[in-house]
């Protein structure tokens, strides 16, 4: 063919982080298939838990309802549906944040939105925290935008702060509690953010899909901290509050208040959506809208509570090894230090030769991850504590 492509996607890395993983994997498996069966996955971040009870009931009685010719629906608002649009602003009111409805834009997933965010964007530059999640850096790439790393690492606390930035008008990716780090901004961090964003001019764009794992005096969302509805998107998803992993639905919010030169980023987003996409489908927010009731969050927090009970069984193996780490406490993340000044890779292909156990190397992250890796407490119990008793006996 004579057409012309995108030249961008030469600048990405020739292949994604998890297909790399299952790669490894598989040829382990092929090679050794007697060991390969033994494997404990601790390393891409799928849930393992099932739907809560309110969330099924939800969805079995949507579905019904489009078998009924008098309650069928066809397609569905781009935005999302008033109910569950209405639902997620009380779930923000409920930790005392005002989000109007008309702010939130319903989708099928917070990876869909972090990729897609860059649509309405212009050529900026965008500064993105390393480690970080794969997302930003290649959606980013493909569009050809100028990227800067803003390093985490122990001496912050895996926390990037914006400290001798000098910029107008940029784009900042921050992601809290962390993925792949685990670390929280607290209110003050955040008020450093929000500050620099509204002097510059700049975008925060923050993913807090990890909100629920929050637990004490930490701030759930960017709009606890006042200015931030003139300068912060906020993505967050029900893939891990609620386990919808394989069932798809998040959201967008997009202040009426975030404008740039005379434009309503609110606008261009609904006209986005509107182009782009066709909306989540009605029993999935049926059933995202019971996640967010009293009795479907309370089951779904039972769920965290688990996930939360594999992290500190990882924590204390650990502590009680003296290897460093950052996460497992507000977080479903373990992010450590390879023990013996081994790489990131070298230290998956320990563990997975050696104890059949799977993480993720922190290099596939970004150049600051490497020498650690991330452990998820997504597991189920019975894998987690094997993986750990397995790890006691090899470090």
């Amino acid at each position: 063919m004579k057409i012309k492509l995108n030249d961008n996607y030469r600048n990405l890395s020739e292949s994604y982080l998890f297909s790399e993983i299952a790669r490894r994997v598989r040829e382990y498996k092929e090679a050794e298939p007697e060991k390969g069966e033994r494997i404990v996955r601790l390393g891409i971040g799928d849930v393992t838990l099932p739907l809560a009870p309110a969330v099924v009931s939800a969805m079995e009685a949507a579905v019904r309802e489009m078998g009924d010719a008098s309650t069928f629906r066809g397609y569905p608002p781009e935005y999302g549906y008033d109910f569950l649009r209405e639902a997620i602003a009380s779930h923000y009111a409920s930790f005392g944040v005002k989000i109007p409805p008309e702010d939130i834009f319903v989708s099928d997933g917070a990876k869909s939105d972090v990729g897609n965010i860059v649509d309405i964007l212009g050529d900026n530059t965008v500064y993105i925290p390393d480690p970080v999640y794969p997302v930003y850096l290649d959606s980013n790439v493909m569009s050809g935008r100028r990227i800067e790393f803003i390093p985490g690492n122990e001496k912050n606390g895996f926390l990037p702060m914006p400290d001798g930035i000098n910029c107008e008008g940029a784009v900042f990716y921050l992601c809290s509690p962390n993925n792949p780090t685990g670390a929280v901004y607290d209110r003050e961090k955040l008020r450093v953010w929000v500050d620099f964003a509204l002097r510059t001019g700049s975008l925060i764009i923050f993913d807090s899909a990890y909100e629920a794992f929050v637990t004490g005096d930490l701030p759930h969302s960017i709009y606890e901290i006042e200015g931030a509805e003139k300068c912060a998107v906020e993505i967050c998803s029900f893939s891990k509050t609620a386990g919808f992993t394989g069932t798809r639905c998040a959201w967008c919010v997009v202040p009426s208040a975030a404008m740039s030169g005379g434009m309503s980023l609110n606008k261009m987003w609904r006209r986005r959506q509107a182009t782009k996409f066709n909306g989540v489908s009605y029993p999935v927010q049926r059933a995202a809208e019971a996640a967010l009731s009293p009795e479907g969050l309370g089951q779904c927090m039972e769920n965290i509570a688990y996930y939360m009970e594999n992290a500190r069984i990882i924590s204390d193996f650990l502590d009680r090894k003296g290897i460093s780490y950052t996460g497992g406490r507000y977080s479903p993340y373990v992010w450590l230090k390879c023990p013996d000044g081994m790489s990131s890779w070298e230290f998956f292909d320990y563990l997975l030769t050696k104890a059949q156990v799977v993480g993720t190397p922190g290099e596939g992250f970004g150049s600051c991850g490497e020498g650690y890796f991330r452990l998820t407490s997504f597991g189920s119990r019975e894998g987690t504590e094997e993986a750990v008793r397995r790890l006691e006996e090899l470090l």
